[in-house]
């Protein structure tokens, strides 16, 4: 079902929403909210009340990739605790009604810094937005997933193994021209992977721009984009995080290539020393594998973006863009992971 058939289903979703949640008499308006690759996510206004929805792409998706029935668990049993995420309201899993499974949560108002350089702010405010984001991961992963009925999230097991695994089967999925890094990455990076030490929440996509803040301040109001979580190795999400230093500053997350970074935005360094002070941890000196898998996995999910655009069912209008990225991730996964020992 192409985009416009979705939104001109609106009749059937007024329906649903007469009968799961409140509503007025006013009709429904879907405005799709811009960027993304992942699951397509709308502002539903209903008059006086605003939604957020979200549903799986149409057509043929990867296999375990898109499940919104996962993420609406996941807010169910995070938002109680008092975790910074959307209210979940409710899930509808009959496909029947816009064409895809979907749940709908509350609108978190707050600011998204789409730029990782945070440009529009002094320097004191860049500093506290970055240790607030730390900080908010380091909770998360002191939540015990038994406290929050979430032991079996995910298997029991190697973590790293087990996305390896998801992994390399996604590569070979969406695999359209030969990338010679990943399949070398393919090879070295089961054969390397660090022994797990801790079992938490994993976020999957922990990045600046999936966190909404608290009006200007260090206070993160919501994390979005629950999609890849799981139980797994926390390393996996500080890494990703870590990402953020190695990519190139592109008006994203990326900070690569400013030198120096804009006053206020810690180093890498920082980071990682702040993250292990309030984890308990001596230090991460796995940081090279982990960044080679991050960059690995990166580029395989981008790939996967560019086999949705080719078969017409890509959620981003700039998903072309972001496929052709996958060679150039590849590449910098390698030379992580030959930091990391491999030749």
């Amino acid at each position: 079902m192409s985009e416009a058939a979705i939104l001109d289903r609106t009749g059937a979703l007024r329906d649903w929403f007469d009968t799961h949640l409140p509503t007025t008499t006013a009709p429904l308006r879907l405005d799709k909210f811009p960027g993304g690759q992942s699951n397509p996510t709308y502002r539903v206004s209903t008059g006086e009340t605003t939604y957020v929805l979200r549903r799986k792409p149409s057509g043929t998706v990867l296999p375990s990739a898109h499940a919104v029935e996962r993420e609406f668990r996941l807010l169910s049993a995070l938002h109680p605790v008092g975790f910074p995420v959307p209210e979940p309201l409710a899930l509808c899993e009959d496909p029947s009604v816009i064409g895809a499974p979907f749940y709908v949560m509350t609108l978190v108002e707050g600011t998204i810094h789409w730029n990782g350089a945070l440009p529009d702010r002094p320097a004191e405010e860049r500093r506290c937005i970055y240790e607030g984001l730390i900080d908010t991961l380091a909770r998360l992963h002191t939540l015990e997933p038994a406290a929050v009925d979430l032991e079996d999230f995910g298997r029991p097991g190697d973590f790293f193994a087990r996305q390896l695994d998801r992994w390399t089967r996604q590569h070979h999925a969406s695999r359209m021209k030969p990338v010679p890094e990943l399949d070398k990455l393919v090879d070295w990076l089961p054969r390397h992977r660090p022994p797990q030490r801790r079992s938490t929440i994993v976020h999957g996509d922990y990045r600046i721009d999936n966190a909404v803040f608290a009006g200007p301040g260090p206070r993160v109001a919501a994390l979005l984009d629950w999609e890849l979580a799981t139980i797994g190795d926390p390393l996996a999400d500080i890494a990703y995080l870590a990402l953020g230093w190695i990519l190139p500053a592109e008006g994203r997350s990326g900070l690569a290539g400013l030198d120096p970074l804009p006053a206020g935005i810690p180093t890498l360094d920082d980071v990682i020393a702040r993250y292990c002070a309030a984890t308990g941890r001596d230090g991460i000196p796995e940081l090279p594998w982990l960044l080679a898998f991050s960059l690995f996995r990166l580029a395989v999910i981008l790939q996967g973006v560019g086999k949705r655009a080719a078969q017409g069912n890509a959620s981003g209008g700039s998903a072309a863009q972001e496929a052709a990225r996958v060679g150039s991730l590849a590449r910098a996964a390698w030379e992580h992971a030959r930091a990391a020992g491999a030749s």
